[in-house]
């Protein structure tokens, strides 16, 4: 991977909590809050200055663009939310170009993972811990589950490589 040690030990610590609020939301009120968008937005922008050489930094704000028009149009298709598509789209600087590839992979594994321990935990007595979750009763499955984990073991591993 291309994602160094020095970027995920910036990175990391601030991306979780957001990735946290991401995953409990979307699986409550099937919702990604714009608020988190803009909050990981504003990590990037900020610890993204410290973290990376400028011109990374810089180049990193067309992933934002290009994954925010690929989104938007997987959005007007209806295969995906909005707020999955603003939220992808934030992520997008967080990864670095030649990792795009094994992050694909990385994302399709969490993505089958999430949906597997969605379903699970919809069967199970967790949902009785929490019966008013709208992830339990809608037929689309709440893709922040997957969105923001998958940002998180991507850094993650660039820390474990470290």
């Amino acid at each position: 991977m291309v994602t160094t040690w020095t970027e995920a030990v910036w990175f990391l610590p601030f991306v979780i909590p957001i990735a946290i609020w991401v995953t409990w939301s979307d699986m409550a009120s099937m919702k990604i809050p714009n608020k988190a968008v803009l909050a990981l937005m504003i990590v990037f922008a900020v610890i993204g200055l410290i973290a990376l050489p400028f011109v990374d930094y810089l180049w990193r704000w067309a992933h934002f663009a290009v994954v925010l028009v690929i989104t938007f149009v997987l959005n007007a298709l209806r295969l995906l939310g909005a707020g999955d598509a603003k939220f992808a789209a934030a992520m997008a600087p967080f990864i670095a170009l030649p990792d795009w590839y094994p992050f694909m992979f990385l994302l399709g594994a969490t993505l089958i993972a999430a949906f597997i321990v969605h379903r699970v935990a919809k069967a199970t007595r967790i949902r009785q811990m929490v019966p008013d979750w709208e992830s339990w009763t809608r037929r689309e499955f709440p893709m922040g589950m997957a969105l923001a984990p998958a940002l998180v073991f991507y850094l993650a591993i660039a820390l474990a490589q470290g």
